[in-house]
């Protein structure tokens, strides 16, 4: 099993930065890939970006490319991903998660944080 714990959110204003951080344990960190993803009101959760166990390889939704960024510490089993140029549309609870097996075509996870709430004020 794997316990993911993720921290950081709030409330920011429009244009604004935020960095999320997300702890695991029960597995070696570095065999895990590790992702964010988002859900709004009212909305489906929706992909972020994910990142390779090595840290080597990373993917992002088109909505977040440029703006947002995603990495990780094997050595504080952490995984990052900072927000800038933040709009209202990216509100939602950011939840962290992980598998050992990441495939972009069906960004299926294992394991599952329980969400920490980001607010974009406009």
């Amino acid at each position: 099993q794997v316990q993911l714990v993720e921290s950081g959110g709030g409330l920011v204003q429009a244009g604004g930065s935020l960095s999320l951080s997300c702890v695991a344990s029960g597995r070696t960190f570095s065999t895990l890939a590790m992702g964010w993803f988002r859900q709004a009101p009212g909305k489906e959760r929706e992909f972020v970006a994910a990142i390779s166990g090595s840290g080597a390889s990373t993917f992002y939704a088109d909505s977040v490319k440029g703006r947002f960024t995603i990495s990780r510490d094997n050595a504080k089993r952490t995984v990052y991903l900072q927000m800038n140029s933040l709009k209202p549309e990216d509100t939602a609870v950011y939840y962290c998660a992980a598998t050992p097996a990441f495939n972009i075509a069906t960004k299926k996870m294992d394991y599952w944080g329980k969400g920490t709430l980001v607010t974009v004020s406009s």
